[in-house]
């Protein structure tokens, strides 16, 4: 499965945090506001990124911005 390799996986883009006020889930314990974090994949709603955790997560995008 694809999703399995994303660990490994060189980045594809780089994003910054611009803020993390979600109206549905806390995204704040595993995005920094600021940060920069490597884009492994991408769809049209998300990104899955490396976040705080280590592991891969998808955020909605608008949390972020390109760099």
């Amino acid at each position: 499965m694809l999703h399995e390799e994303w660990h490994d996986k060189a980045p594809i883009a780089k994003v910054k945090v611009v803020h993390t006020d979600a109206k549905k889930y806390k995204v704040s314990d595993m995005l920094t506001i600021g940060q920069v974090y490597d884009v492994v994949n991408e769809t049209e709603e998300y990104y899955h990124i490396r976040d705080n955790s280590g592991k891969v997560g998808g955020y909605y995008k608008e949390y972020f911005e390109q760099v």
